[in-house]
């Protein structure tokens, strides 16, 4: 939020610079910005209308009035609130007053947009299909949109680049398949998406692998990480997708003993939170399509060494 608000020039930057299509913001007051905010608490005049409180923008700007009537018809059926136009806040649920917040930042087509968890307050449903909106949008009028959001899922799937940030600085940046796939730093790993994380000692190198043993004992083999590690202590992250359950043991790769310990039934998936013989706990994904093992029977968990990346400690 605290970068939002820079950008939109609420707050100044101790240091560096804004840039917005290579100009400066720094000096440049929030109302002669390109941007406009959605922010978190809709901030809407109450007494306005829907269609009003859209409409705010282009009066400001002395547009045409039937360019505002064309501009506000558009935006109201975008967010799909065209039967609430002439309704106040007030009259509104809160994702129904999200939504037209998000109108009234959209119909001035800002240079950029930005969105303080602008889908937070919508039910599911209706988040997914903003969800698409909001991309489709960005596809058909090129407008940049830098946004907030702690929903992973909405990050990977909304954005072209991805920011983590922890503490106030930047941990990684990268397109969503770069930080979901190849995180730097163990809090990326397990901020984006599930994983298990587990802290072990390399005790082997080759160029293309690593064997670390864990500090419950547990002996795998691990992709090393780009730096190019060798020696030392390290954090391993495997995701659960990546992890196959056997009833038999398998030669090839990591393969772990283990008891099935809970079970939760997601519909296309399962999640098991599997013990290993270590005292470790491992959860898995898989699609649903295999029976459930009983709690005393003894599974396997299969991964290769490259769906376990080694992390460096931080």
């Amino acid at each position: 939020t605290t970068t939002l608000r820079m950008i939109a020039g609420f707050e100044m930057p101790t240091a560096g610079d804004i840039l917005i299509q290579g100009q400066s913001m720094v000096q440049v007051p929030p109302n002669k910005r390109p941007t406009n905010t959605v922010f978190q608490n809709y901030a809407l005049f109450g007494h306005m209308t829907v269609a009003e409180n859209i409409a705010f923008g282009l009066k400001l700007q002395k547009r045409s009035r039937s360019e505002i009537s064309d501009r506000v018809q558009q935006s109201l059926k975008l967010v799909k609130m065209e039967p609430f136009a002439n309704r106040f806040p007030t009259q509104l649920s809160g994702g129904q007053q999200q939504r037209v917040a998000l109108a009234r930042a959209l119909v001035n087509r800002p240079t950029v947009v930005l969105l303080d968890e602008p889908l937070g307050a919508l039910d599911l449903k209706l988040r997914k299909e903003m969800q698409v909106e909001l991309s489709t949008l960005h596809r058909n009028l090129g407008i940049t949109f830098v946004m907030v959001t702690h929903d992973q899922e909405e990050a990977l799937s909304l954005s072209d680049r991805i920011a983590v940030m922890h503490d106030g600085k930047v941990e990684q940046i990268g397109t969503p398949a770069e930080i979901y796939e190849r995180p730097k730093t163990p809090f990326v790993a397990d901020f984006i998406g599930d994983t298990n994380l587990f802290r072990g000692k390399i005790e082997g190198a080759h160029p293309s692998m690593l064997w670390v043993r864990t500090e419950s004992g547990l002996k795998l083999m691990v992709q090393p990480p780009d730096a190019g590690m060798t020696s030392g202590w390290v954090i391993l992250s495997v995701r659960p997708e990546k992890i196959q359950v056997s009833l038999t043991p398998v030669e090839e790769g990591n393969c772990i003993e283990g008891r099935l310990e809970d079970v939760m039934y997601l519909g296309t998936h399962v999640h098991y939170v599997v013990r290993l013989q270590s005292g470790d706990r491992m959860t898995v994904r898989q699609p649903n399509v295999m029976s459930v093992p009983s709690s005393d029977t003894p599974i396997y968990l299969v991964w290769g060494a490259a769906d376990c990346l080694a992390l460096p400690e931080a």
